[in-house]
This record gives C-alpha cells, structure tokens and sequence, in this order.
C-alpha cells in the first residue's frame, strides 16, 4: 500500500510485496522459489502471464537420478531443485510493466531482513517440525533458523543479516543509470553473478541429506542459471456465462479450473444451496474428472502437445459430463483423446496423510494431528491480488524455496526450492523429468473478465487444493450471488482423489475434507452418496483472497483462515 500511495503502480505494488513476503514468511516462499503471475496492462488492454517457473537443469536427467537408486524426485534437498525463477520474474515485471527503481522495490525487504520481523505462529511452528534435521544434517540453517540453539517463539523480533546483505550488494552493483539499465544490471548481478556462483559452488560441493534418507549431491549449476530468463506469454482461457477466465498454460495445474466450469456449465447450479450435498458432489466429481486429466496429458507445452482445445471443448464435456452420477466415483479416469496423454501412476495411500517429520516432506507447512486430524496443508505458499487507480491488475502465487526445501546457502542467506518433485521418473509421462522442461506446477494465479471488462483477480495457496477453492469461491459469487467475502467466507472442502503434486505422489481415492461448519444434513447426505468424508476444522480449508473492478470501484476480500489475509485500500 505504500508503494501504491508514493504514486506506484500495482506491478511496482507487487514486486515490493513479494520481496517483502521472501522475509517475513520464510516458510511459505523464498528467494531460491518460483512463481506464476497473471496480468492485466491498462495499457494494451489485454492480459498476460510472466512465467517465474525456473526449468528442470541441464544435468536432471531421469538416468542420473535412476543411477541414485530412484523411482521418485526427493520432496527435499538438492536433488529436488529447478532454476530459481522468482528474482528474474520480479525484474521483468518491473522493467515491463512498473515504474520504480530496483531500490524502490527491495528496501522493505532489506529492512525487515536487517532490522528484524515478528514471526507469526507459523514459522516457529514449522521450524520445530524440522528441527532435528536442521540440527543434525542442515547446521547452516539451523544458523538461521535456531537463534541461540532455539526455536524461536512466536512473536520474537527475527532477522536474517545475510539475506539483507545479498539484495544490498545486489543494489550496490546495479545502481545507476536508467532504470531500465539497473533492472538489467541486477538480473545479470543474480544469474551470472555471485548469487550464481554461490549456488554453482554449493550444489557441486555439497552433500545434502534428503527425505530419502541419503546425501546427495546437487545437479543445477551456473550456467543452468546463466542461460534461463522468465518469460511473458499469453494466457489460457475459457468462456462461463458473462466471464472469461484466465489461467497460466498447462506448465501449471490452471487448466484444471477450466476444465471444472466446462464440466459443470452442463449443470444448473444457481439453484443449488452452495452448503448442500448437491453442490458439493457435482464440484468434486468434475474436479476428480478434471484432475485425473491434469495426470494424464498436463506437461510444459515446449515440450508436449497438450489438447487444451479438445480438452475444453463441449463436445469433450458432454461425453466426461455423463459420468458424473449420483454416486461418488472410487475410480481416476482420465478422458482419451486419441495420440495425446500417457500413464497415470495412482499410487493409493495406505491412510490418512501424516504431518510432516524429521526429514520434511511436500509442501511445507502441515497442521498438527489434533489440530487438523487429516493431515490438511496449512499455507504452502502465499498469494496476493492487486487492482490500482489506473485500472492494471496483478495476481500472484509466489512459493517454494521454503525454509524446509533444503539447507540455507551461507553466503546468500537462503535455500534453494524443491518444485522437481513434480516431475515424474517415467519418460512416458507428459510431466516426465527432461532437462530445460518446466515441471507442472500447482501455482495458479486466476484473472477474469465480466462483460468483456477486466472484472476480477483472485487465488490461493495450497498445492493440489488451488484449483478446487480457487473455482469454488468463483462458482459461489457467481452462483449463488455471494460477494467476495461471503464467496472466501462460505463452508469449504478438498478432495485427495488423485496422486498429489508433492512426495511421495500418493491419492485417497474417494476422500472428500470438509470443514465442520457444513450440516450434518449434508455430511450424511454425501457419506450415503460414497464419499469417504473426512470432517476437518470449522475454518480449515482455503486461504483465498480477490479484487474485483467494477467501473471505478474497487472492492478486496480476504481469508480469515489462519488471520494472516488481509484486503486493504483507499
């Protein structure tokens, strides 16, 4: 909000509140992490994504990591990073789309990294869950992360020095000139550079212990780092009614929110109550339908000819339409479209998700078995929404590089992300692990017209569950009439039918999360219909936010979930 009062724009906004959320949740995002944004310009009227997914390096091949002992990427450590593409990402939209200096940007950042930050219950909260690893095995972050060989507490004024010293020298020797020449100096200062050479050194030097149980060594290199820069393309989209919806491509899981509305445009849900069980029924069997074919034929379209046209289609719809029934479906069955897709590896969990151990696991932050008793992800990741004066919107998922993804980089301050685990180690696969491929993301920022208009931007963090809250708080508001609030505030659900984007790729098929404010009625209801229900905490699900435009309105929502959202404006 201060950059947008100093007469910034949304983008300048944006860059300034990701840098900013790199240091104060720290276990939600990172540096080392990733990001997808969506955009609308004002200026060419017309919507873009810039694409901060860092591809797999030029040494992860499936033969180097079958030579490991492998069947799956480890969900931690080395062996488990891509190219780093949050820092790149933020100086093209700069560049780009704002109108601010590399300084304007980062000096939030840098004061809350030097000066310190209250940690919010979270943090401590995930550190123990890690604290052992980082004590016995990860000591550089227990350098970081254990103040005084503690656990901090929630509440403790945090810094991270060093951190703060890698974005001042980054600004050190990228200042002056142009704007635009400092935006290019620093990207060059982070790619070929001495973030680049501390992180070449650090992957061929050390043996990092991993959720496997081993060391290994690290495959991403300088020049992997020197030869990859983010990149603007054109987004997806499908038509529902007066909206237009906008996904990133199929790099991400976005697709499968579009596919969900074709599925159900074939439904009346206006007359539907949004806390009955025929609501919740038809939305989770077309996300079943919808995500079995994200397993089937999603992949980095450089490298697959995903359908999307087919897969969008009416005709497509129609035949996956009929075999949603009144019954829960116990089956993954994924459309077939002739020469397109390949092998879904449903691996069945033997019960219910457990929380993150010692070694860490997947995304990063689960809940406490008393707390969330089916293991439910709280956070993952942090997403924000923002429309200014002008009219521009941006919409922004920013994750990984997690303090639990892998040990702290002691000259740089912080880790390296784990988003390879999504690769598959079957060449088959459309998400196979190849070199240069971008793994299929769960990242998955949302925009929306109404009317032809820029209307709505809108997201959440939480893995596999995005593409279910993010189309469920739409399907609210334009449904059953809800405001933003009431859409986010509404009971929510998630199902595990399919295998998990995160280690060890596991499904529960039939397993549907709802929170306990639901009604029995419903409960039951759905229980009768076949789905194994699981009642987790009466605000346990999502972790939405959105801003809609409507004429020179603006209007904002947030999650209470977690009391970490907020929607702010004037």
């Amino acid at each position: 909000m201060g950059i947008l009062e100093r007469g910034g724009n949304a983008f300048d906004a944006g860059c300034a509140a990701a840098f900013t959320l790199q240091i104060v949740e720290p276990h939600l995002n990172g540096p080392g992490g990733d990001v997808p944004v969506i955009l609308y310009d004002a200026k060419t009227e017309k919507p873009e994504v810039i694409c901060g997914q860092g591809p797999a390096p030029a040494g992860a091949t499936i033969e180097h990591y079958r030579s490991l002992g492998l069947d799956l990427v480890p969900g931690t450590g080395l062996l488990a990073t891509c190219i780093p593409g949050a820092f790149d990402t933020w100086m093209v939209m700069l560049r780009d789309y704002g109108t601010m200096r590399v300084r304007d940007v980062l000096e939030a950042a840098i004061g809350y990294a030097r000066n310190g930050y209250p940690l919010v219950e979270r943090i401590p909260a995930t550190i123990r869950t890690v604290e052992q690893l980082f004590r016995e095995h990860w000591t550089s972050s227990a350098a970081v992360y254990l103040p005084g060989g503690k656990v901090p507490e929630p509440g403790d004024l945090f810094t991270n020095v060093k951190l703060a010293e890698t974005y001042e020298r980054v600004l050190r020797e990228c200042e002056g000139g142009s704007r635009e020449e400092e935006i290019e100096r620093a990207r060059k200062v982070w790619s070929q550079g001495f973030v680049a050479e501390a992180i070449d050194t650090y992957c061929r030097t050390q043996d990092v212990f991993d959720v496997t149980g081993t060391h290994h060594r690290g495959v991403l290199t300088g020049q992997d780092m020197a030869t990859w820069q983010a990149t603007i393309e054109a987004p997806i989209h499908y038509d529902y009614g007066r909206y237009r919806v906008f996904k990133p491509s199929t790099w991400s899981q976005g697709l499968a929110c579009l596919q969900q509305l074709s599925l159900l445009k074939g439904f009346d849900l206006d007359k539907l109550d949004v806390t009955g069980p025929d609501f919740v029924h038809l939305i989770v069997e077309a996300a079943k339908l919808a995500f079995a074919d994200r397993e089937s034929f999603y992949g980095d379209p450089t490298f697959v000819d995903v359908p999307i046209e087919t897969l969008l289609s009416d005709g497509y719809n129609a035949e996956r339409r009929r075999l949603i029934t009144d019954t829960a479906s116990m089956e993954l069955r994924p459309g077939s479209i002739a020469g397109k897709g390949g092998k879904v590896d449903a691996r069945i969990s033997s019960g219910k998700r457990v929380a993150v151990g010692a070694t860490g696991a997947g995304e990063p932050t689960v809940g406490d078995i008393e707390t969330f008793p089916s293991g439910n992800t709280r956070g993952d990741t942090v997403h924000f929404d923002i429309i200014d004066r002008w009219g521009n919107m941006v919409s922004s998922t920013p994750s990984g590089g997690w303090l639990q993804s892998s040990p702290i980089i002691p000259e740089l301050g912080f880790c390296l992300g784990s988003r390879a685990q999504m690769f598959w180690l079957d060449e088959s696969h459309p998400a196979a692990l190849v070199p240069g491929k971008r793994p299929r993301s769960t990242l998955t920022p949302t925009l929306a017209y109404r009317d032809g208009a820029p209307y709505l931007a809108w997201g959440s963090p939480g893995g596999d569950q995005q593409d279910q809250w993010i189309p469920q708080m739409f399907l609210r508001h334009v449904h059953a009439g809800m405001n933003l609030q009431e859409s986010i505030d509404a009971p929510a659900w998630h199902t595990e039918h399919f295998p998990g984007s995160f280690w060890p790729r596991t499904s529960r098929p039939g397993v549907v999360v709802l929170e306990s404010r639901f009604p029995e009625a419903t409960i039951a209801e759905l229980k009768r219909r076949g789905h194994q229900v699981e009642v987790g905490g009466p605000w346990s699900e999502g972790r939405l936010t959105g801003a809609r435009k409507e004429g020179n309105r603006l209007k904002a929502a947030a999650n209470p979930r977690g009391m970490q959202g907020y929607a702010i404006g004037r």
